[in-house]
């Protein structure tokens, strides 16, 4: 194909680009729209392969060749703004912990184990291998929980709530928890578990553990749900003395604009920030995944592990982030903070839900 058949291609897939990265500076949340805020990896390497063919192929001596290959170079500034502080490129967020204090530790594995899939003996052998002080899963059905249940003789704190809808959640633990519950904060199918747990040195800390529903053709067509649920336990950790630990299938990429709007609410930190995206979702798809499963917490923890885990038969990787509580060192730590139009955003999404941060269980607060 010449170079002159080339351009009228090269142009269609400019403009396509450029609605792709343009598309979700809209706050609708349209499934459609939201979607896109997904492959900015993905996008960001079309990008470069886009202005690698313009600058080859394009009579770089007409302004019109220009105007291209400016827009294939704003689009690719564009993605790479929001995917770049998940690469070693970035200062880190969170601080490496120091020394090897066990009775400070936290080592939380967290696993959305699709529904379907039944090889639980995978799962199993990872907690006996890495044996984490807390197993959170997602997708965990009656089933899994009858797997599952066996671990309760070296794990023997629990909260179950085994639904067949593909948001079943479980929490099993080697460490005291208290005022545990499971609710429903924002849809009624749709659980998230609050608890009060004690680290072997005694110190209390609040989790909770999430897995609101993503917008999707098959599932919710907006992203409401999803956001609002973000938005009231955001608000609710915001501003709170005592450690804070959130985790779990968040369906929402860590760079997309409501995971940052969690972020700067919560002022909880990010630990991927400066060392890499931890991509668990889509297992079965080398070339299409992104940071799905989360963990966020308190400037009172530091960072001794963090890791994507052997595939478990299901299409998420598990998650494994070993934290250390050292209030004195994390205390220097600074994460993203809200402004006035953030709050004023958090509200909207709220209201357009019904919600409240006063509906978030507040162990022990």
């Amino acid at each position: 194909m010449s170079a002159a058949q080339l351009q009228p291609a090269l142009v269609g897939a400019t403009l396509v680009l450029l609605l792709c990265t343009a598309l979700p500076l809209l706050r609708l949340s349209h499934w459609s729209v939201r979607a896109l805020d997904f492959p900015r990896l993905q996008l960001a390497f079309l990008a470069c392969l886009l202005l690698l063919a313009q600058w080859l192929t394009l009579d770089v001596s007409r302004g019109a060749s220009w105007a291209l290959l400016l827009v294939a170079a704003g689009c690719l500034a564009w993605q790479l703004w929001w995917i770049l502080p998940y690469t070693p490129l970035w200062r880190a967020e969170v601080r490496p912990a120091p020394g090897e204090d066990h009775t400070r530790r936290l080592r939380i594995l967290t696993a959305n184990v699709l529904q379907s899939n039944r090889n639980a003996q995978a799962l199993l052998d990872l907690v006996r291998e890495y044996e984490p002080d807390v197993l959170v899963t997602m997708e965990s059905d009656r089933w899994w929980q009858e797997r599952l249940d066996q671990l309760q003789d070296s794990m023997p704190h629990s909260i179950k709530c085994p639904l067949d809808n593909l948001y079943g959640m479980h929490v099993y633990s080697r460490l005291p928890l208290a005022h545990t519950e499971t609710a429903f904060l924002v849809e009624d199918d749709v659980p998230s578990m609050h608890c009060l747990l004690t680290l072997r040195d005694g110190t209390r800390v609040r989790m909770h553990f999430l897995h609101p529903a993503p917008p999707s053709p098959t599932e919710n067509e907006e992203s409401a749900e999803r956001d609002a649920e973000l938005v009231i336990v955001a608000r609710s950790v915001a501003g709170t003395q005592r450690p804070v630990v959130v985790t779990g299938d968040l369906n929402d990429v860590a760079w997309s604009p409501t995971t940052r709007l969690f972020r700067k609410l919560s002022g909880l930190l990010d630990p991927r920030v400066g060392r890499g995206m931890f991509n668990t979702f889509h297992a079965g798809y080398p070339f299409l995944r992104w940071p799905l499963d989360h963990l966020f917490h308190s400037r009172h923890f530091t960072l001794r592990d963090m890791r994507r885990l052997p595939k478990i038969g299901s299409d998420h990787f598990a998650l494994l982030t070993e934290l250390v509580f050292t209030p004195g060192t994390g205390q220097e730590q600074a994460g993203m903070e809200a402004d006035e139009a953030d709050w004023d955003w958090a509200q909207s999404i709220a209201q357009e839900k019904d919600v409240s941060y006063a509906d978030v269980p507040r162990p022990a607060a």
